[in-house]
């Protein structure tokens, strides 16, 4: 009986599994990866059998996988809108798993950021930017982050400093991601002459998007904006170096045989030197920045990848002043500061990041993703300088004997700044993130645990001696003018998380996109629970002309970093809460020909809600925060873009912004001299620059394409300030409007499509050689303030005085680019 049963049950087994296997024997495996001919992963390619059903699209990585029927011939094709189409011919035995890996070249008449990737990309939240021509972007600062600034929406008026706003945001409100893993902003950075290396390294980079709000669940707790970033698996072996007066770098990937390995390892050095010595004070810059990074690839089978990114930083900035000397002030009252320094600044950062991510691909429209990252980083700012200063008011009536000449001695004194700061922040993160693709259908979701420690050491004061007073005055002591003095450890966890659908549907003359998600946040430190749902709807019309439309809403929750933890003296606020945003965007983008040329419009227009804010001074690029949930506000504008071919085969582009942001403190009223209470309302926040105009143009002599020219020309109005001592954050005035001209000459010698006249170029593959013109105009922006104090010597005089501290001047850099 036993027997019996033994015997049906193998029979049934048999009947069962004899169609799956048949099938399994008449089916073989297709898959590889598609990259352009930079070695960079293209996204959302087809790759479809000619004349059959049968079809699927590349992910992030550019990988794609097919099952095919095994037996038969078949003609594969790869295409995308921006490249040209590639064929395979194939014939494939059953069980055979194939690997074709295809490299597509770029559409002459079609550019990267011009074109519709996909219907499904252009209708989500975040945008991809073409890279292609970051390196003729004339760049004093060296990282990505200049192309971003380009942006509508987007502002900077420091081009010292990868730092950016957008619409009305600060610095600490923007989210940077590089390969799924979020950056970390530094504490301790002043000014943009002492920062290092951007941590996005362009040489490493395969794709860029950006949004400037209203963006996915899936993307973090920010109220600003995101920008993310995918670095490059490569497909062959590749060395590019460059070179420059600022600096340079070098980079190195290659793949093994069996194409399971594969790395990309690049290091760098930035001096600014050669342009802080354009800056008015004057003495001995020593900025030096270096940092090394590697991301290593293993892909043991066709559904498992394991990838290692690590970066190690050290950037140093030492600094020993001898004098300035600065004129200021209005056409009708011109004055003169005069310092002479003593001592010296010596500031170090240095970081290091270590991350391993798992990427588990059980079925063709299942990711599975593991990640696990450490980073650490040690801050440290030191200086005791000693200042000697004379304010004198210049005689400037024109034709005078004494033009230009001191009139009248308005203060004299001297100021002793002094900083021992020191921070230590270290973070262990563990993440998993998944995404599913059924029908119309991309579901999306993560869960994230990370632990946080920050030991922070403050002690600095400034202490200001005028005409023999110190100030503040007192009879018994001498008073620091700014103090503060602290000394905190916090250990924290943070629990956060997301899911989210992006749903298609609709017919042919009409389509429709939902992308709808919910964030969470949990932080142990001030126990408080966020939700931050958000939604986005895309229509297509079957128009005649090619338009899509888009609105967004959504909540934006930004809980507390120590930055916003700590107030102006060290001292920390346990209750603080997380600053909430709701967003509302609506847009456009209309892709038409102008010239028979390609081109792409868009608009949007949005307005942001904001509430429990935590008020902030901005000195250069330092944010000092009063560890206040007090303050509501809001933020309103309109971003405008064209960009295309003005010149036949080579973008260029033009955006508009309009921005206007306030916020009103709600315990920030006075008395005035008759004894009236007054409620100042709603005034300006730091970043309400009301106009915002960049323009990128490039042309090349129509004869000679190789030789090119590239402009970059950016406006901004002026941003508003007020003094640091006052306690009044609705004393504000016009900073002065930024304004900039940069233009750049490249001359192509070799690239992969020309061969060279000189027989040594041709062993490479690329070589370029640029000059590069900052600051073409030579205008002065500034980028703060010096507050001078003085005791008032005679009527109307002020007794402080807000002396600029001016940008860089003209400067020519000279820069060459190998590629082999």
């Amino acid at each position: 009986m036993i027997i019996i049963k033994r015997k049906l049950i193998i029979t049934w087994a048999l009947i069962i599994l004899f169609p799956i296997a048949i099938h399994a024997q008449t089916e073989a495996h297709l898959e590889g990866y598609v990259r352009d001919s930079l070695g960079r992963a293209i996204s959302l390619v087809h790759v479809l059998l000619e004349n059959t059903k049968l079809v699927t699209t590349t992910n992030d990585s550019g990988f794609y996988s097919l099952k095919i029927p095994a037996n038969r011939t078949f003609v594969v094709l790869f295409s995308h809108i921006e490249y040209r189409t590639e064929k395979k011919t194939i014939i494939l035995k059953p069980a055979e798993t194939f690997k074709i890996d295809v490299i597509l070249q770029f559409k002459i008449t079609n550019i990267q950021e011009v074109s519709v990737t996909s219907e499904v990309e252009r209708a989500l939240s975040v945008s991809r930017i073409s890279i292609k021509d970051f390196n003729q972007i004339p760049n004093p600062d060296g990282g990505i982050e200049t192309l971003i600034k380009t942006l509508p929406g987007v502002s900077s008026s420091n081009e010292l400093s990868s730092q950016y706003s957008v619409r009305g945001g600060n610095f600490d409100e923007n989210l940077v991601y590089v390969n799924d893993i979020e950056l970390n902003r530094p504490y301790l950075i002043r000014s943009g002459q002492q920062e290092g290396l951007s941590f996005i390294n362009p040489d490493m980079v395969s794709s860029v998007k950006f949004s400037a709000g209203g963006f996915e669940a899936r993307y973090g707790d920010k109220m600003s904006s995101v920008l993310d970033v995918s670095y490059r698996k490569p497909v062959d072996y590749q060395c590019r170096l460059n070179a420059s007066l600022l600096g340079g770098s070098a980079t190195f990937e290659g793949i093994s045989k069996s194409n399971k390995f594969s790395h990309i390892s690049s290091i760098r050095y930035k001096t600014s030197q050669y342009l802080l010595n354009t800056l008015e004070t004057k003495g001995e810059y020593k900025p030096a920045f270096v940092d090394i990074q590697s991301l290593v690839t293993y892909q043991p089978w066709e559904k498992l990848e394991f990838s290692l990114l690590g970066n190690f930083a050290q950037n140093k900035y030492q600094f020993v002043p001898e004098s300035r000397s600065t004129n200021f002030g209005t056409f009708q009252q011109v004055y003169n500061l005069k310092v002479y320094y003593d001592g010296q600044e010596m500031d170090k950062y240095r970081s290091a990041l270590g991350a391993f991510t798992a990427n588990f691909r059980p079925m063709s429209n299942l990711s599975l993703k593991v990640i696990t990252s450490a980073y650490t980083s040690y801050e440290q700012e030191t200086f005791d300088i000693d200042g000697y200063y004379l304010i004198n008011e210049l005689d400037n009536t024109p034709g005078s004997d004494t033009y230009g000449d001191s009139l009248l001695n308005l203060g004299v004194g001297g100021m002793l700044n002094h900083a021992r700061n020191f921070l230590w922040a270290n973070t262990w993160l563990v993440s998993h993130i998944g995404t599913y693709i059924l029908n119309r259908h991309t579901m999306r979701w993560s869960v994230e645990y990370k632990r946080e420690n920050i030991d922070d050491r403050l002690n600095e004061w400034t202490i200001v001696d005028s005409a023999g007073y110190s100030i503040p005055y007192s009879q018994t002591s001498i008073t620091p003018d700014d103090f503060a003095e602290s000394r905190n450890n916090i250990t924290s966890t943070r629990i956060s998380g997301y899911i989210q659908d992006t749903w298609q549907f609709g017919s042919d003359k009409t389509r429709y996109y939902v992308t709808g998600g919910v964030r969470f946040n949990y932080w142990d430190y001030n126990r408080e629970w966020l939700i931050s749902p958000r939604l986005r709807f895309s229509v297509k019309p079957n128009w005649s002309h090619d338009f899509m439309f888009h609105l967004a809403v959504g909540a934006y929750n930004q809980p507390p970093v120590y930055k916003e933890m700590r107030d102006f003296h060290g001292n920390l606020n346990p209750d603080i809460r997380a600053q909430q945003s709701i967003h509302i965007v609506l847009g456009s983008d209309y892709n038409l020909h102008l010239w028979n040329r390609p081109f792409k419009f868009t608009s949007e227009v949005y307005y942001k809600y904001l509430s429990k804010l935590i008020p902030y001074k901005v000195d250069n690029v330092r944010i000092r925060y009063t560890a206040k949930n007090n303050a509501i506000g809001y933020a309103t504008g309109l971003d405008l873009k064209l960009n295309g071919e003005f010149v036949p085969g080579i973008e260029s582009w033009a955006s508009v912004s309009l921005l206007k942001t306030e916020e009103n403190q709600n315990d920030d009223f006075y008395y005035d001299s008759q004894g009236n209470r007054i409620e100042p309302g709603f005034y300006p926040r730091p970043t309400d620059q009301r106009v915002i105009f960049n323009l990128f143009f490039q042309d090349y002599l129509p004869n000679n394409s190789t030789l090119q020219m590239h402009l970059n020309l950016v406006y901004g109005s002026p941003v508003h300030v007020s003094p640091p001592r006052s306690d009044r954050f609705d004393q504000t005035f016009p900073m002065g409007p930024y304004r900039r001209v940069d233009m750049g000459l490249s001359k192509i010698l070799k690239n992969r499509n020309k061969s060279s006249k000189i027989q040594l170029f041709n062993y490479l593959e690329e070589f370029v050689i640029s000059l590069e013109i900052f600051n073409l105009l030579n205008i002065s922006n500034k980028a703060s303030y010096l507050w001078i104090r003085t005791v008032p010597n005679q009527e109307n005089v002020p007794n402080e005085f807000a002396v600029p501290n001016y940008l860089t001047s003209r400067r020519i850099n000279l820069k060459v680019s190998v590629k082999f």
